[in-house]
């Protein structure tokens, strides 16, 4: 067995993936704050750059502390966060979204209540808008593409069915007990999958109200946005509920957007398009 040398630095106690596309003002306040982090020098910053064409993964020279895995071409949210999640040094996997900013001590309050609490799969903070109040958050299963804020009664970590992607942090091994996070799914529907994944395995995801994230989010979507969320919820009732209701789901869908005519999205839909332009 050799010996570790005293040189050897100790694995980070959490990782934090931050997946970012075209949004390069976005991921540099994101960073900053995350760069303001206590315990910051034991804690991984993974930058998956999901082909950034706006200077975003230049960004390396600015914070040279962050590992930044640049794409190719922009995969999609939910193979990127793949590719980070198995870059990850520690046995917990922070993911954000790049248009949020942490408070200093948020990294480190989420790891120590997965010390705590050995039930809970993942953990969230509160999500807050820039007034500080709670933002769009929590949604159901099956999910839709509404979210509600977080309305948390103390400070005491609430259990959750389902909190949103934005901000989330998992064990690790939680995500290998299931291979990976389902790539069937492109920008809209992982966070929902693996919510039923912790729900089926008997485990829990925490709301941890101390800890809080600043959650800019979009306020509209484009078309293949839209498009994106309906084939992650016809994706989603496959898999749970069996390929009938799955396609019960993309003709209901289909003639939904035909007779509203909202034909840009109908189109996307009928093509399958993810987010990234796969079928």
């Amino acid at each position: 067995m050799t010996p570790q040398l005293e040189s050897e630095k100790p694995p980070p106690w959490a990782s934090v993936v931050v997946v970012s596309h075209d949004r390069a003002a976005a991921l540099r306040r994101c960073l900053e704050s995350l760069e303001k982090s206590e315990g910051r020098e034991n804690l991984q910053i993974i930058v998956v750059d999901n082909g950034s064409r706006d200077g975003s993964a230049h960004l390396d020279a600015d914070f040279p502390r962050a590992q930044f895995i640049r794409l190719p071409k922009n995969f999609g949210l939910t193979k990127a966060m793949n590719i980070g999640w198995r870059a990850a040094d520690s046995p917990y996997v922070f993911f954000l979204h790049d248009d949020t900013e942490v408070e200093p001590q948020t990294a480190l309050r989420l790891a120590e209540a997965l010390d705590a609490h050995p039930e809970a799969a993942a953990v969230c903070p509160l999500l807050v808008d820039a007034e500080g109040r709670p933002a769009p958050q929590l949604g159901t299963l099956p999910p839709g593409p509404d979210y509600r804020p977080a309305q948390p009664a103390g400070s005491d970590p609430e259990p959750v069915e389902y909190a949103r992607g934005a901000a989330l942090m998992m064990r690790v091994f939680s995500i290998k007990a299931v291979r990976q996070i389902d790539e069937h799914y492109g920008q809209f529907g992982a966070d929902g999958d693996l919510a039923a994944q912790i729900g089926r395995a008997s485990k829990r995801i925490l709301l941890i109200p101390a800890a809080r994230v600043l959650h800019l989010g979009a306020q509209t979507k484009s078309e293949v946005e839209c498009a994106d969320v309906l084939q992650g919820q016809a994706v989603f009732m496959s898999k749970y509920a069996g390929f009938v209701a799955g396609l019960r789901i993309r003709l209901f869908t289909a003639l939904r957007l035909l007779f509203t005519f909202q034909w840009g999205i109908l189109r996307h839909v009928l093509a399958g398009r993810k987010i990234d332009g796969a079928q």
